[in-house]
Order: C-alpha cells, then sequence, then structure tokens
C-alpha cells in the first residue's frame, strides 16, 4: 500500500498559535473583547502613510499588537490586514518590506492555516518570489556577504536575515496548508536557496538557519520534489549528517559545526545566548527529521549503511524526552507574574524606536522556555515515526511491496489482524528492536502524556500564557501517538514471542495510563478542543497495550465504561473502530467473564443501532465473531446464556445493506468493502457453525 498524503488530512501541530475558539464568532465580540481596538484603525492609516517612517512604524505595530491576542487579530482580519500587509511587500524602503514580511510571518503563525490560505488566496507568492530573487534583498545580498570573507555583520546583513527567516517562516505555513499552495510552494525551487543557509550556518545567525531547517523538514515530508532535490544532492545530504552528527551545543565548542564564527557572534546578543543555544538543538533535531524524511539515503553516501534510527536519531532525540513539564510549567507560571504590564512596554517602544529587538528579562525567560519545549515537541513528532514498524513484508501484496512508500502504523488500515510471528532474522531484530524501545522510551513518554496546570486554558477563558499551553497540549498528544505506535508496532510484529516482562511492562503502563486519562478530564466546550484531541491518541494508547497483552488485559468495569462513552461521544469512524477493538480485546481474557459480558453486550447492542457507521459495524461483527471463536473459553457462558446468536442472526442485513453501502469511489473504499464482504461470509459461516452446536 502506498503512503496517503497525511500532510493535507493530519496537518502538523503548531504550537505558536494562539487558540482562540473560546471567543465568540464575529467581529463584535473581538470589538468587545479587545483592549486594544482603539489601535486598530490608527495603524491601519499609517500603512498607507506617504511617510515611510509611518509605515515602518504600522507594520511593526501590527506585530505588537496582535502578540498573544487573538481579539484584536480578527479586528486586524476584519480590516484586511492580510491585503494591506502583502501591498506593502513591493514598499520601494527596504525597512518597509522587512517589517511587512515580519507581521505577515507573525499572522501566519498566530492565525493558523485558515489565514495562511487567504494569504495564499490573496496572491502573496509573486511579492515573496521577487525579495528572495531581486537585488538588494535576499540572494543577491546574501551571495555578496559570503563571498566576501572580510565582510562585516551589519544593519544591512542583519535586515536580510531578518527578512529571510520572515519569508522562510512565511513559505513553510503556506506548505501546510493545501495540496494547491504545496505544490506553488514546489515550483519556487526552494531547496538549493534553503540548503544554501545550513551549508553557511557558521556564518549566519541561528534563527534564520533554524527557520531554514524548519521549512526543510515541512518540505520534504511526503513531498516528492523536495525529497529527490535533496537525496540526489550528495552535498546536502552531507552538511544534514554533519549538522545531526554536531557536538552538543551547550557544550564549549570553539570550532566545527556547532562553533559560532566571529560575524555570527557579531549578530547575536548576549541577551539571546540560552535561547540560541536551544536554537541550536532545534537545528540538529530538524537535521535528523529531514534525514529519516528522505531516507533511505543515496548509496554513495557513505553513511548510507549506517542505521540512520539506532546510530543518530535515538541517541539525538531521547535525551530531550527526561525534561519535566511541571517543572517547566511552573517556571512560566513564576515568569508571568513577574512580567511588567506589556501594554505599557510596547507603548513605550513605539514612542521610542521604530524596531528593537530588546526584551524584558521575563520575555527572554519566557523565549527559552518555548524554546525548549518546541524541541520537545520537535524530537516527539519525529519519534512518532520512528516507534512506528513496517508491517511483515510477507504479509505486503506484490503490488504494495513495489511500492517505494510503505505506509507505517498509524497509517495502516486499523482493521488489519496482528501479523503472525515472524521468523525471518530481520523481523526478529525489528521486534527486539521496538522492545527495546518500550524499555527505553514508554516510562518518559508516559510522563511527557501527564497534562500539567498550563496544558489547558481555563473553561471559556484563555490560557494565561497560550504560546506554552499549546506547546504542552501538543506535546502531550505526540507524546501518546508515540506510546501508540510502540504498542500497534509489538502487536503487528508478533507480539507472542515478548518476553514475560515486557508484557508485565505493558500492563502496568495501561493501569498508569488510565491516571493520565484521569488528570486529562473530559471538560468540553470552546477552547477545550486540545483536550478532545488527546484522548482521541490516548485511545490510540489503550487500543494497542490491548492488542499486545489480548488475552491477559484486565481492566475494570470503570475503564470499560468510560471507553463505551467515549465510543458513543465521538463522530470519527476510526476513533469508533478502535474503541471497538480496544473492547474487543478486553473481552478475550479468560478469566474476566464479567468484563466480557459487559464489553459483548455493548457490542450485541451496538448491531441494533439506527444507521450505524459501516466501518465501526464491521469491526463490531469482527469483535463478537473473534471473541466467541472458541466456544470452550471459559466466557462462552454470556454468548450462550444471552442467545447472542439470534441477535447476529437478526443483525445480517443490516451488515449486509451496511456492506453494499460502501462508496468504492473514495479513499479505501474498495479495501472496505472487500473487507465488509468477506466479514459477512464469515458470520454466515459462524452462524451457521453456532447453530450446528446448538442443536
Amino acid at each position: 500500500m502506498g503512503k496517503s498524503q497525511k500532510k493535507r488530512s493530519m496537518r502538523r501541530h503548531n504550537p505558536v498559535r494562539v487558540p482562540d475558539s473560546h471567543l465568540p464568532k464575529g467581529l463584535a465580540s473581538a470589538n468587545a473583547t479587545s483592549e486594544k481596538r482603539d489601535n486598530v484603525l490608527p495603524v491601519m492609516q499609517k500603512l498607507e502613510s506617504a511617510e515611510a517612517s509611518d509605515r515602518v512604524w504600522a507594520c511593526a505595530a501590527v506585530c505588537n499588537l496582535i502578540q498573544n491576542d487573538p481579539s484584536t487579530r480578527r479586528l486586524f482580519q476584519g480590516k484586511n490586514i492580510v491585503k494591506a500587509l502583502i501591498t506593502r511587500l513591493s514598499d520601494s524602503v527596504d525597512e518597509v518590506v522587512v517589517e511587512a514580511a515580519g507581521a505577515l510571518r507573525n499572522l501566519c503563525l498566530d492565525a493558523g492555516h485558515e489565514l495562511c490560505a487567504e494569504m495564499y488566496n490573496k496572491n502573496i507568492l509573486p511579492p515573496l518570489t521577487a525579495c528572495i530573487t531581486k537585488a538588494p534583498q535576499v540572494s543577491t545580498a546574501l551571495d555578496v556577504y559570503l563571498k566576501e570573507p572580510k565582510r562585516t555583520f551589519g544593519p544591512s546583513e542583519r535586515m536580510v536575515m531578518h527578512l529571510s527567516e520572515s519569508i522562510i517562516t512565511i513559505l513553510a505555513s503556506l506548505a501546510e496548508t493545501s495540496n494547491k499552495s504545496l505544490t506553488a510552494v514546489n515550483n519556487l525551487t526552494l531547496v538549493p536557496f534553503l540548503m544554501s543557509f545550513l551549508q553557511a550556518r557558521q556564518k549566519l545567525p541561528i534563527a534564520t538557519v533554524t527557520a531554514s531547517a524548519q521549512c526543510l523538514f515541512i518540505l520534504s515530508d511526503d513531498n516528492e520534489p523536495a525529497i529527490e532535490a535533496l537525496r540526489t544532492a550528495s552535498e546536502y545530504v552531507t552538511t544534514l549528517i554533519q549538522i545531526a552528527h554536531s557536538p552538543d551545543p551547550q557544550t564549549p565548542a570553539s570550532n566545527g559545526v556547532n562553533g559560532k564564527s566571529k560575524k555570527a557572534a557579531e549578530a547575536t546578543t548576549e541577551e539571546s545566548q540560552p535561547v540560541d543555544s536551544e536554537r541550536k538543538i532545534a537545528l540538529q533535531i530538524m537535521s535528523c527529521g529531514i534525514l529519516r524524511n528522505i531516507s533511505p539515503l543515496p548509496s554513495i553516501i557513505p553513511f548510507s549503511a549506517v542505521d540512520l534510527d539506532e546510530k543518530v536519531l535515538l541517541p539525538r532525540l531521547s535525551p530531550l524526552l527526561s525534561i519535566s513539564l511541571p517543572a517547566e510549567a511552573a517556571r512560566v507560571i513564576a515568569t508571568i507574574s513577574e512580567t511588567p504590564t506589556v501594554c505599557a512596554y510596547r507603548a513605550q517602544q513605539f514612542k521610542n524606536a521604530l524596531k528593537t529587538d530588546h526584551k524584558t528579562p521575563q520575555e527572554r525567560e519566557l523565549d527559552l522556555i518555548e524554546q525548549k519545549l518546541k524541541n520537545v515537541q520537535l524530537a516527539l513528532e519525529i519519534l512518532t515515526g520512528v516507534c512506528a514498524a513496517l508491517p511483515d513484508p510477507s504479509a505486503v501484496t506484490e503490488e504494495a511491496a513495489n511500492d517505494n512508500d510503505v505506509a507505517s502504523v498509524d497509517e495502516m488500515d486499523v482493521q488489519a489482524e496482528p501479523i503472525a510471528e515472524a521468523t525471518n532474522p530481520e523481523a526478529k531484530g525489528s521486534l527486539s528492536r521496538l522492545s527495546s524501545l518500550l524499555s527505553a522510551l514508554a516510562l518518559p513518554l508516559l510522563s511527557l502524556c501527564h497534562p500539567t496546570p498550563l496544558s489547558f486554558p481555563p473553561l471559556d477563558s484563555p490560557s494565561p500564557h497560550p504560546p506554552t499551553t499549546s506547546l504542552l497540549g501538543t506535546i502531550h498528544i505526540r507524546a501518546c501517538e508515540c506510546l501508540s505506535n510502540i504498542f500497534l508496532s509489538l502487536a503487528s510484529q508478533g507480539g507472542g514471542s515478548l518476553t514475560p516482562e515486557d508484557l508485565q511492562a505493558a500492563r502496568d503502563i495501561w493501569t498508569q495510563f488510565w491516571l493520565v486519562l484521569s488528570a486529562i478530564g473530559t471538560q468540553g466546550g470552546p477552547g477545550q478542543e486540545t483536550r478532545g484531541e488527546l484522548w482521541v491518541a490516548a485511545v490510540g494508547v489503550l487500543w494497542g497495550i490491548a492488542r499486545l497483552c489480548k488475552g491477559s488485559l484486565e481492566a475494570s468495569e470503570e475503564q470499560i465504561q468510560v471507553i463505551i462513552a467515549f465510543c458513543n461521544s465521538t463522530a470519527d469512524e476510526q476513533v469508533k473502530v478502535k474503541c471497538i477493538g480496544t473492547l474487543e480485546c478486553i473481552a478475550q481474557t479468560p478469566t474476566a467473564i464479567e468484563a466480557n459480558k459487559i464489553v459483548s453486550s455493548y457490542l450485541v447492542q451496538y448491531l441494533s443501532a439506527p444507521a450505524p457507521q459501516a466501518e465501526p459495524l464491521l469491526q463490531t461483527v469482527s469483535a463478537l465473531i473473534d471473541i466467541y471463536s472458541d466456544e470452550e473459553s471459559p466466557y462462552d457462558i454470556n454468548f450462550r446464556q444471552n442467545v447472542w446468536l439470534d441477535s447476529l442472526q437478526n443483525a445480517q442485513d443490516s451488515v449486509r445493506k451496511a456492506v453494499k453501502g460502501i462508496d468504492r469511489r473514495k479513499e479505501g473504499g474498495l479495501d472496505l468493502r472487500a473487507r465488509g464482504d468477506e466479514i459477512l461470509l464469515n458470520l454466515r459461516g459462524f452462524i451457521k457453525y453456532r447453530r450446528a452446536l446448538r442443536l
């Protein structure tokens, strides 16, 4: 099977965005909740001023006014700020262009994919492209600076770097927005431009280099044009390997890939050095991610024979998981309590300077914490792929085996049965590696799943520090996805060959994970969307553990009822399937006769639900057949006493209608229809067999 374009259907979490779902819809509510509403119109007017200094000031003011303020951002959007700033990208004054690009960058990050789509539709790419290609703005100025060894890093070079960072971040955001905008970004052939920053990283500010790496990381994710451009240039791959293998940036280094040249040092203030150290770590993480995205590496690279996951990614990324999220959340809470009034501080900035990079000590501390959390989030994003094993080659069809892209566990059809225990050495090696992942990563990941006091905003109000809250929520979700992939991979690789210690460790995590779910809570409503996303990811963990420990997993009645309640409350077919699959595994524990009765009663009831969704219905039928395939099992008494054979027989018509109603033209429709036909056939055979036993 080939990979689907998960980039479009499952976008990367944006930890920078300040969520605004807690606010009512419409500009009236934004006007009522914004404390800066009176500043919006003057700023919009100054954007059209004949004085360049006014235009520079207005662009900078947009950045400051929307910071952590979704109400004011909405008011600016209502005044068509996007179009006004795009126009300023073609301004005749370079300072205006730099500030306009910075404002658009902040809007991109702060408002999410919807605003990025608006930027694309309002034709932002031509002026951005012009900034890159035309002197004296990015490419030409950068080329001149790099070719003159004695050239100092002055104000004009810093301006170029600020502009470059903003443009690259906007392009990365556009690449994440839709297939249409991704195609347009691909047409710009950005890989050589972006790699030039990584290759010259010793001479350039780390913020700009890191922005380039992040854009490459996004572009190389399931995007063949960028992957091919990176793989076919051995010097690019070599650069990425050098960065990934560079020394820890928090240790002294005068030379080498992490050493800072005098020119780059001139561009970095003493205040920003702690954050820059974290950015260097981010550069290493993203280089690891890019290498994994483009693997297998070209055979002409000597490094291609090395196990990338084992020798590079895990040693680099796993230490980052030791962070204490409660401690970082406490640092944020303590820091924001000391922060001076932001409005007064920003007002003083406007009076005294058109542009300033000076920040309060509290703001620098928050920046440092944010960058540390971003690094953890990035590491988890890559580890989610590392923790996903490929299916057993013997179980893959010839067509799929010839495909270069094989789906990872989190993309596989969730209906798939566990693959039989592999006997070839490669499969055993994969199982051994997964077992070691379970031992090494399970507890750190479990710790990262646990929410902190800042992980979710208060009900019906924004978080005291929205960027941290957004980052923490993302980290929890990614940690759950990593855990889920480890367990699903182990189950699909033949979990029956695991040691008793591994299985006991999985059962212990099941118990501890329910403490995490209790801490997450079930509060809903505006602003609590991350909590819901985390529950969806958490169900994947429960399903993975249940599949791995099928037949030996004991769940309490309360846990079963929570899973049933979540299954009933969600409209997502895949989540329902995972819930039903989890219940199926719980019901197959021989000693848990009462749990079997509760689960099976629910599954039988689901068969008669009005207009059931096809895939969950098929999973329910398959589950009941599997649970009661052995009439000698201790819990088979429930099947006989409750006469569930009649219920299955009565459900045949509804199952048949559901199978016939599957649209084979939709993605995955053909496979689902084939599986439906198979389950329907199995149901008939099962009913015939059990009827014969009863007679």
